[in-house]
């Protein structure tokens, strides 16, 4: 049995753990990320590896981190919650720990985690992952691999455009997917809809003190799962235009399986409901030819530390 070591980094909080070859997490640990400080992070990822690696014989080290990765799997290019930019962390970190290091989008680590062990685990060689969050993130496999693109930065679902002349999307576009399909999207819709519609709203705006801009994404799905009409709305709204670019790729790449992971989907039947509707709507016309399940995803907070371990075991 050969251990490795997953690290996930996020804007709040550095996770690891000791991942075996079967996908299972042995040991874990956690960190909070000092986000705005590029030589602490880094230091913040040495000191958890170091914990971690003490009295086992370690084979690699995978880290998943939230921004751009060169090609080779090296170096962050750009993140947006963290002071990283154009950061050399598989060479430092190497150094440090003594040992083999890669480093990959957290999007990517979590499809592939979901792709080994998770929800797609019986698709043979093809799958794709949307994360759904505050933003929408994904995760390509073609062929048994991922799939990084020339530059190592393929596959941001999350900013394929869905309305032209649409909302701003951080990225510098307007309308991409993201806008329509996130948990940003969720709270703007159930803001809206309190606010056209207070009286069909009575249960989010209790729970966010008659505030409309006080609602936030925890308190929609509190009332959605209270049968609250605005907030059940406001899941609908993603969830269709979830399930829009759920048939993209199912038109554009054919895969076995998709995947939707990310916190937006502890919600359950409250977007996956309207997003495989409408998935299959827009597939209407592919008549009699088979089409991927949508599947939620399975690994939930591990899947970025299971995911990160198992390509470093692949180095």
């Amino acid at each position: 049995m050969t251990l490795t070591i997953g690290v996930d980094v996020g804007g709040t909080k550095v996770a690891g753990g000791v991942v075996d070859d079967t996908g299972t997490v042995l040991v874990q640990t956690r960190r909070d990320t000092p986000a705005d400080d590029v030589a602490k992070t880094r230091d913040v990822i040495i000191d958890l590896v170091g914990e971690l690696a003490a009295g086992r014989t370690i084979e690699a080290v995978g880290i998943g981190a939230a921004g751009w990765i060169d090609a080779h799997r090296s170096t962050v290019l750009f993140a947006p919650n963290l002071a990283w930019r154009d950061e050399p962390l598989r060479e430092y970190v190497g150094a440090a720990v003594g040992l083999p290091v890669i480093v990959e989008n957290d999007a990517n680590v979590a499809a592939w985690a979901e792709f080994r062990y998770g929800a797609a685990r019986d698709a043979d060689d093809s799958m794709v992952m949307f994360t759904i969050g505050t933003g929408v993130g994904g995760g390509i496999v073609l062929g048994g691999e991922l799939l990084r693109g020339a530059h190592g930065v393929a596959a941001e679902l999350g900013h394929m455009l869905a309305v032209p002349d649409g909302h701003q999307c951080g990225c510098g576009r307007l309308g991409c997917i993201e806008q329509y399909a996130s948990g940003s999207a969720l709270v703007r819709f159930a803001r809206a809809g309190a606010r056209q519609e207070p009286h069909r709203a009575t249960a989010l705006l209790e729970l966010a003190g008659g505030e409309t801009e006080a609602i936030t994404g925890h308190m929609v799905s509190a009332a959605a799962q209270g049968g609250d009409p605005v907030s059940t709305e406001a899941f609908a709204q993603i969830g269709r235009w979830l399930g829009t670019s759920l048939a993209d790729m199912a038109q554009i790449l054919d895969p076995q399986t998709l995947v939707v992971g990310g916190g937006v989907i502890d919600a359950g039947d409250l977007l996956l409901g309207p997003a495989r509707r409408s998935y299959l709507d827009a597939l209407a016309q592919r008549g009699r030819l088979p089409v991927a399940e949508v599947l939620p995803a399975e690994l939930g907070n591990s899947a970025g530390v299971i995911g990160a371990a198992d390509l470093a075991r692949r180095i």
